[in-house]
C-alpha cells in the first residue's frame, strides 16, 4: 500500500471531501433532490424525473416502474461555492468532492439505509413540507443517531398545497428532540414559492422559472417583513450556537462582537458534534433551494478528518480497541458495506476507505476469512455508470471487481493493519414464502440467483425446510419479497411458483421449568452402546435477548469434553418449538446436572439427550406462540378516517394516536402482520386511492389462543 501523506495524484484533498447520504420517509423527494444535485454539479445534463422513470440513481427496472428507491446508489460529484454580493461562505472558491448515497425510504429496504449510514460522515434528511415528521423519518433519524451521523435537514415540497415550513420545524424539535435552527427559510409557499431567506447573510435568494431549470438565481435585499423573520431566526441561531459551542459561547458571555464568520464556524462545529441541526426549505421538483443546500452541506457537514477516528478491534485480541485514522499515510483499512451483481462487471464490492490507499495490483487481506486477494479493478460508480480508477484514497467510496468470499460488513485491509471494523447490524426477517422452480433448468438458475441476492441483501434469508424440502425465502415485507421474485425472473431468467407469504412466528416460554433427557441405546450388531443424560433449567429471557446458555455442571457430572455437544443439542432443539414448530426466542438455558458412562457416552448421545431435555422442559414452561406486531401509520383524507379505523379494528389493530393536520388525518396503529396481507389494495379501495400507509416492525407479542389452534391445524399439528 502507498504511504504518501499528501499524494499528488489525489484529485481532491481529504479535508475537501464530503461523504453524505440522502435519507427520508418514502415519497419525501430524496431521488428528485439527488437528480437536481447531479444537474447543478454538472454530472448530468438533463434532469430525469421519478414519474417518468428516467432518474439516474433509480436505475433498476423495478425502481423505475414503481417510482421508489430499492437499492442505495452511489454517485460522486464536485461542487464549487461561488462568493456573490458579499454573501459569506466558509469554503468559497474551492472545489469540493461530494460522494452521495441516495437511500430507500420504504421500510422493507431499511437495511440499505442502515449500511449506508454506517459508512457516511453526514446526511441530508429530507422532510415533506406537508406531511412533516413521518414514521420512516423517525426510523432513519434513530439509525443516524446510532452511528452519530451529523445532519442537515431539507424541508422539501414547499410548492405543495398545505406546505408549512414552521410547522415542520416545530415537529422536528418536538418529535425528534433536536435543536433545529432555520438557516434558509422559504419565501412563499405552494404556488407562491419563489426563493429563500438566507438567514445568516440576511439576503433573499430568488430563483427564476427559466428554461435552464433553476440554474440561475439572484440575490436581493430583504423587505421589512422578511428582515424581521431573518432577525428572529438569526437570534435563535446565535443563542443555539452560544449554548453548544465553547468558542462562540465565551464571546457571547463576554458580550464581545460575534461576526457572521464566527457564527458559521461555531454552527459547523456544533452540527458536526450533533448538538444542532441546520434546516433549509425549498422544492427540489420546482428547482428552488438546491444550490444553497449544497453550500450548507459543504459549510456544515464534516470531512473525514473532522469526525472521530473509526474504532475497530484487534483480530487477535477482540478486547483491544484499535484506532483507524483518516489519512493516506496510514495502512489501508476499509469496510465492505454492500455487494452488488452488476450485469457488466459481475460481483461488485462497495467499500469505504477509512485509512491508507489501495491501487490496482495491491494485495488486500480479509481478517474474517484470513485470506489475501489481489485487487483487479477499481471502479468509481456514478449510479449505473462506471469509471475505472487506478487508486482509492482515504475517505473515498468506490467498488472492487471480482473479490471472492466477501460478505457485507467485512473489513478489507493491509495484512499488518491489525484491525477488524464493526459491521452494520440488520433486523431479523418478519415474513417468508416458499418458492419452487418450474423446471430443472430453472432450479439451477434459481440456486445461483438466490445465492447472489442473499449476498447483496443481509435482510434476505434463504433456507431449506427440513420437513418438506421446499426452498423458503424470508425478508422484511411483502414488497421486499415481491421485488426479489421479480429480480429472479428478470435478471436470472427464473420461472418459479411462489407460495402464499408466511409469517415469521416465534415461540417462547412464560414460566421456568426443569427438564431431563436420557438417551440410552443398546448396541445393535454393527454399533456400540450409547448413553447420555442431561438435566437443565429453562427460564424466560427479556424480549429481544434471544437464546442464552449457561453451564453450571459441578463435580464432573458431565465431563467437559461433552459440554460442547450438549450446547449443540440445545441450539438444534431451539429451531423447533413445541407449540407449532417455530423457532424459539428469548429463553435462558442453564445446564445443571446429568450423568455419563465411562465407555458408552459420546458427543452424539449427549447432543440427543440435551434435545430430549429441552423438549421436556419446554412443555412444562408454559410455551407460547409469538407473532410480529407492526407499527402502521396511515395518512388519509378526513372523510375516510372512520372506514379505515373500522377496518383496522377488524384486523386486531390497536389505535395509538390520531393527529389531524388540516383535511388530513394521520392514524397510528399497532396491528399483527398476519392481518395486514393485501392491505395496500384494501386501503386504496377504502379511500378511493387517496390514503397512504407505511409499516415498521415493532415487537413480538403473544398470539391469542383461538388463533393458535388455527395455526397449529394449518401446520399439521404441533411438532
Amino acid at each position: 500500500m502507498s504511504k504518501v501523506a499528501h499524494n499528488p495524484t489525489r484529485p481532491v484533498p481529504l479535508e475537501r471531501t464530503r461523504n453524505i447520504g440522502i435519507a427520508a420517509h418514502i415519497d419525501a423527494g430524496k431521488t428528485t433532490l439527488t437528480e437536481r444535485i447531479l444537474f447543478y454539479t454538472g454530472m448530468i445534463h438533463r434532469i430525469g424525473e421519478v414519474h417518468d422513470g428516467a432518474t439516474t440513481t433509480d436505475h433498476m427496472e423495478q425502481e423505475r416502474e414503481r417510482g421508489i428507491t430499492i437499492t442505495s446508489a452511489a454517485v460522486t460529484c464536485d461542487w464549487r461555492q461561488v462568493p456573490e454580493n458579499g454573501v459569506s461562505k466558509l469554503f468559497s472558491g474551492v472545489s469540493q468532492r461530494i460522494n452521495i448515497i441516495d437511500t430507500p425510504g420504504h421500510v422493507d429496504f431499511t437495511a440499505e439505509v442502515e449500511r449506508s449510514l454506517r459508512v457516511l460522515d453526514g446526511a441530508i434528511v429530507v422532510f415533506c413540507g406537508v406531511a412533516g415528521v413521518q414514521p420512516q423519518t423517525e426510523t432513519v433519524w434513530r439509525q443516524a443517531d446510532k452511528y452519530n451521523v451529523p445532519r442537515v435537514v431539507f424541508v422539501n415540497k414547499m410548492d405543495r398545497v398545505g406546505a408549512d415550513f414552521d410547522s415542520v420545524v416545530k415537529e422536528i424539535r418536538e418529535k425528534l428532540g433536536v435543536r433545529a435552527v432555520r438557516i434558509l427559510i422559504p419565501i412563499g409557499s405552494e404556488d407562491t414559492l419563489r426563493g429563500q431567506i438566507d438567514v445568516l447573510n440576511k439576503k433573499a435568494v430568488l430563483y427564476t422559472d427559466d428554461d435552464i431549470l433553476g440554474s440561475t438565481y439572484t440575490l436581493a435585499d430583504l423587505d421589512d417583513e422578511q428582515l424581521a423573520l431573518a432577525e428572529e431566526a438569526y437570534a435563535e441561531i446565535v443563542e443555539a450556537v452560544a449554548d453548544a459551542d465553547e468558542q462562540v459561547g465565551e464571546k457571547y458571555l463576554m458580550e464581545e462582537e460575534i461576526s457572521v464568520a464566527d457564527i458559521k464556524s461555531g454552527l459547523r462545529r456544533a452540527t458536526i458534534a450533533n448538538e444542532i441541526v441546520p434546516v433549509s426549505g425549498g422544492s427540489a421538483f420546482k428547482n428552488k433551494g438546491v444550490q444553497f443546500l449544497l453550500d450548507a452541506v459543504v459549510d456544515y457537514l464534516p470531512s473525514p478528518t473532522e469526525i472521530p477516528a473509526a474504532i475497530g478491534l484487534n483480530p487477535e485480541d477482540k478486547e483491544e480497541a484499535v484506532e483507524v485514522k483518516a489519512s493516506d499515510s496510514e495502512r489501508f483499512c476499509a469496510l465492505a458495506f454492500k455487494l452488488w451483481a452488476d450485469k457488466y462487471f459481475g460481483k461488485l464490492v462497495f467499500f469505504r476507505v477509512y485509512s491508507g490507499t489501495v491501487s490496482k495490483g495491491d494485495m488486500i487481506y480479509n481478517p474474517r476469512t484470513q485470506q489475501k486477494e489481489r485487487v483487479g479493478r477499481l471502479i468509481q460508480v456514478q449510479a449505473d455508470k462506471h469509471e475505472e480508477i487506478e487508486t482509492c484514497f482515504a475517505g473515498d467510496i468506490a467498488a472492487l471487481v471480482g473479490l471472492k468470499n466477501v460478505q457485507t460488513g467485512d473489513t478489507l485491509s493491509h495484512q499488518q493493519a491489525g484491525v477488524l471494523l464493526e459491521p452494520p447490524t440488520f433486523p431479523e426477517p418478519v415474513i417468508s414464502m416458499a418458492v419452487e422452480p418450474r423446471t430443472q433448468a430453472d432450479s439451477d438458475k434459481m440456486a445461483i440467483g438466490l445465492d447472489r441476492l442473499s449476498d447483496e441483501d443481509p435482510t434476505f434469508v434463504v433456507h431449506k425446510d427440513v420437513d418438506t424440502g421446499q426452498t423458503i425465502i424470508a425478508g422484511m415485507g411483502e414488497l421486499h419479497l415481491e421485488v426479489i421474485i421479480d429480480r429472479l425472473k428478470r435478471e436470472f431468467g427464473v420461472q418459479a411458483n411462489v407460495g402464499k407469504p408466511q409469517i415469521a412466528y416465534r415461540e417462547t416460554i412464560s414460566n421456568s421449568a426443569i427438564g431431563e433427557g436420557k438417551f440410552i441405546r443398546d448396541a445393535d450388531t454393527a454399533g456400540k452402546n450409547m448413553y447420555g443424560h442431561v438435566i437443565l433449567e429453562l427460564t424466560p429471557n427479556e424480549q429481544g435477548k434471544g437464546v442464552t446458555t449457561q453451564n453450571s455442571i459441578t463435580a464432573g457430572a458431565i465431563p467437559k469434553d461433552f459440554i460442547p455437544a450438549v450446547m449443540i443439542g440445545v441450539s438444534e432443539a431451539m429451531t423447533n418449538g413445541s407449540v407449532a414448530g417455530y423457532p424459539v426466542v428469548d429463553v435462558h438455558v442453564n445446564v445443571t446436572d446429568g450423568s455419563f458412562h465411562d465407555t458408552d457416552s459420546s458427543d452424539n448421545s449427549f447432543k440427543i439427550a440435551s434435545i430430549f431435555a429441552i423438549k421436556d422442559a419446554f412443555g412444562k414452561a408454559g410455551p407460547i406462540l409469538l407473532e410480529p406486531i407492526m407499527d402502521v401509520e396511515i395518512s388519509t383524507p378526513d372523510e375516510f378516517q372512520g372506514d379505515i379505523m373500522g377496518d383496522m379494528n377488524r384486523r386486531r389493530g390497536q389505535i395509538q394516536e390520531i393527529i389531524t393536520k388540516g383535511p388530513v388525518a394521520n392514524v397510528s396503529v399497532k396491528a399483527p402482520l398476519a392481518e395486514l396481507f393485501g392491505y395496500s389494495t384494501d386501503v386504496r379501495t377504502l379511500s378511493s386511492g387517496r390514503a397512504s400507509y407505511s409499516m415498521t416492525p415493532a415487537s413480538f407479542e403473544e398470539v391469542p389462543r383461538k388463533f393458535v389452534e388455527k395455526l397449529i391445524a394449518e401446520r399439521g399439528g404441533a411438532i
